[in-house]
């Protein structure tokens, strides 16, 4: 029998208004259903607004030591599941097991970071001018704070916006990915079971234009914090904007890989690769621009080729290296611009075509060579496992091509020599750059966000700027 999960509002596990289901079903075997869940409507979402806002105060006043303890029992608790986790978002996500193991060992780190660092939150003292007066400044929660993540990670990313949220002393309404919500959900009930206080976290599953435009136009909610794609972060930061909100928006990329004459080839070729087929190509950090110096270019491409060739393509419970596309409309799109790719004139050295590996969404990792600049590969997101490789025939020309799209996330450069690397560093128009290695991966204790169309340049996530997104300053003159 096919399991129903239901939606988490103020501390009960709750069925939506609307009576209606979706289903979730693994995209490497459409045959295997993960579950089904609430397809909640605009009442759904305000009574968790609601319900947050009535947590909110209590919560922001609970000691941000045992806030902090109630973190460092949900990330137990996440350690003690992992094998569990990684299964679940293996069936729901499709990632290769490895990717998925990583992704929630990630989530566990997360809590345990956020957990200790509740210890140090409160203010800073200054020096005054006054020998009268101590001059200090008091950091508080902002008070509600509204999530909307993405399916491609489906629990680091909620994860490393509910643990600051939480340590901060925030409230949180928190929508899912409908193409995988089971994971998150199992991270919800990893803080229920930690005593997390009813209502502090409140878990809407469902459509963004009925949950998360109210997550994102309620006026009780004080802060709105988006990763997805740039059409629909544009739309929330719009919403969120004309009512007044803080916000927070994480979107596409176009990442380059430039590869200079001094690499290592063979390196070049495994931090490219890596990059652009890891997780199937469906991250916003994804390599999926190699632009190579032509000193270099045929050995790269020869290179390349070879290793896409080799990745074992197939279901993530099976010990495949790459997994499928989420969805059906995922891969359609993949292979549509692999069609617009030998339209336009690139050469499809390897791959792009779908692949029999049983009843899932399954594509071969494609790489083109003789790309230009402008095509439509070379330019814009494809989110699946495509590598467009781009000749240049010097630094400057290479730097030229990194930044000539609308996008800014994260962007390598593959050099032994150490002044190009200092001035790709200055040059590049990206929030991340890397100096070889793959433009995917991340720190947890960094701060992490793009630029240009990537971003709403506001505020950073993760280490100390993930706190900062979720607090505001008072400052006090404390005159005796």
């Amino acid at each position: 029998m096919t399991e129903t999960n239901h939606n988490y509002v103020d501390g009960e596990w709750i069925a939506s208004d609307t009576g209606e289901t979706f289903t979730v079903r693994n995209p490497a075997d459409r045959s295997d259903v993960v579950g089904e869940f609430q397809q909640s409507g605009t009442a759904d979402a305000e009574a968790a607004v609601e319900a947050a806002g009535e947590a909110s105060e209590p919560w922001a006043d609970t000691p941000a030591p045992e806030r902090g303890r109630v973190l460092r029992a949900a990330g137990q608790n996440l350690a003690d599941r992992k094998d569990e986790l990684t299964e679940t978002l293996v069936r729901e996500e499709g990632k290769a097991r490895p990717e998925a193991a990583g992704e929630v060992q990630r989530a566990v780190d997360i809590f345990a970071y956020y957990a200790a660092k509740a210890s140090d939150l409160g203010g800073t003292v200054k020096s005054s001018s006054s020998e009268d007066t101590r001059l200090y400044t008091v950091n508080e929660p902002v008070g509600v704070a509204g999530l909307i993540t993405p399916w491609n990670y489906p629990i680091a990313i909620p994860a490393w916006k509910i643990a600051p949220a939480l340590a901060t002393g925030n409230a949180i309404v928190f929508k899912p990915a409908s193409q995988a919500p089971a994971v998150s959900r199992k991270l919800v009930e990893c803080l229920d079971e930690a005593g997390l206080p009813d209502g502090v976290l409140n878990y809407v599953s469902g459509p963004g234009s009925k949950v998360g435009k109210v997550f994102s136009t309620h006026e009780a909610v004080d802060a709105v914090s988006f990763t997805g794609s740039s059409a629909v972060g544009d739309t929330v930061g719009q919403q969120a904007n004309e009512t007044g909100k803080r916000v927070q928006l994480e979107m596409g990329g176009k990442n380059p890989a430039v590869v200079m004459p001094s690499a290592d080839v063979d390196e070049a070729v495994d931090i490219a690769v890596s990059g652009a087929f890891g997780v199937t190509g469906q991250a916003c950090t994804a390599t999926s621009r190699a632009i190579v110096h032509e000193d270099v270019y045929d050995e790269f491409v020869e290179g390349a080729v070879a290793a896409a060739e080799a990745i074992e393509v197939g279901p993530g419970l099976d010990g495949a290296e790459m997994g499928p596309q989420v969805s059906e409309s995922e891969l359609d799109s993949t292979l549509e611009y692999v069609d617009i790719g030998v339209n336009e004139g690139a050469t499809l050295e390897t791959g792009g075509g779908e692949v029999d590996a049983g009843d899932g969404f399954f594509v071969e990792p494609a790489v083109f060579s003789d790309v230009e600049p402008g095509m439509r590969i070379a330019q814009e997101e494809v989110f699946g496992p495509v590598l467009a490789v781009i000749p240049v025939g010097s630094y400057e020309e290479a730097v030229e091509v990194a930044n000539g799209v609308r996008y800014g996330l994260s962007a390598s450069i593959v050099t032994q020599d150490l002044s190009e690397a200092n001035r790709f560093v200055e040059d590049s128009e990206s929030g991340v750059i890397k100096v070889n290695e793959k433009t995917t991966g991340l720190e947890l204790h960094v701060p992490f966000g793009g630029m240009k169309d990537s971003s709403s340049e506001t505020y950073r996530e993760q280490g100390d700027a993930g706190l900062d997104f979720y607090t505001i300053s008072k400052t006090v003159y404390m005159n005796y």
